[in-house]
């Protein structure tokens, strides 16, 4: 009942799905961060879904499908993660000392700067997924699945992890009430179970897609845990957000990427069965 409740609370809170109303309480919240990655696979899902419908049901064009497949992971969310790499934009481009970057973070108002990496943000993504949506033709709807469930639980890993830049905020709250051991397991468990079910499930074409997201995103893990050290101190939510959403962005241009080599590959292999026959 206690891993059901902390599964509640963390769709509730990450999410805008709709759950069950319950008591937070630091009992129910422990094992909470195990199911962060639950809510990158539902989201993922959903996505797939999207695209499917968008294709096989709506018969709309490529642009507005990307247009809406831009807009569906801030529904799902309802904007969370953005909103803290709004803040951290802001907080980083003040250039000012430790103290007043995480005094922005706190800041409920958005300055210049969150508006405009915020609009160069979601132009790169829309254009990004826009050629998603064109080169996955129904094959490759589920890659995002793949890293949307594996960067939540490297985003996870950086609450139980990092130290803390402040004693207060949902990122002190849950490293808090966290079991810190187990749920680094868990969350470790993630990150391994992903590829596997991917090669299981898909063959070894997905299991390279899989191993690219992780490596990607370890990667860019290795700079934010130094990045965040240097000009924050430590971890916040907003911090956190930031990273997924920075991940999200990578991942979804390696998967462009991904199918246009595999496009390259099947045309190569056409083009020499033509030519033996």
């Amino acid at each position: 009942m206690k891993l059901l409740s902390s599964c509640i609370i963390a769709i509730s809170m990450y999410s805008r799905l709709p759950m069950p109303q319950i008591q937070w309480s630091r009992e129910r919240m422990k094992h909470s961060m195990c199911f962060f990655p639950l809510v990158g696979l539902i989201q993922g899902l959903l996505l797939a879904l999207w695209l499917w419908l968008a294709r096989e049901v709506l018969g709309l064009s490529a642009a507005m499908t990307a247009l809406w497949g831009t807009a569906l992971p801030v529904l799902v969310t309802g904007g969370i993660h953005l909103d803290g790499f709004l803040d951290t934009m802001d907080g980083i481009c003040s250039f000012g000392d430790r103290e007043k970057k995480l005094a922005i973070l706190k800041d409920p108002h958005l300055g210049a700067f969150a508006v405009i990496y915020g609009m160069v943000y979601i132009l790169l993504y829309a254009g990004v997924f826009y050629e998603f949506t064109v080169r996955t033709a129904g094959k490759y709807d589920l890659l995002p699945v793949l890293f949307m469930t594996m960067e939540r639980g490297l985003s996870g890993l950086s609450v139980l992890l990092f130290p803390s830049a402040k004693k207060d905020g949902l990122a002190a709250a849950f490293a808090e009430a966290a079991e810190k051991r187990t749920d680094r397991l868990g969350m470790t468990a993630w990150l391994l179970a992903v590829p596997a079910a991917a090669g299981l499930l898909g063959g070894s074409w997905w299991l390279k897609a899989a191993l690219v997201f992780l490596i990607l995103l370890a990667a860019l893990f290795g700079w934010f845990y130094r990045w965040s050290l240097k000009h924050f101190g430590g971890i916040t939510g907003d911090l956190a957000g930031f990273y997924l959403q920075a991940g999200e962005l990578v991942c979804l241009s390696a998967s462009v990427a991904l199918l246009a080599l595999r496009g390259q590959a099947f045309g190569r292999l056409k083009h020499r069965e033509i030519q033996r026959g």
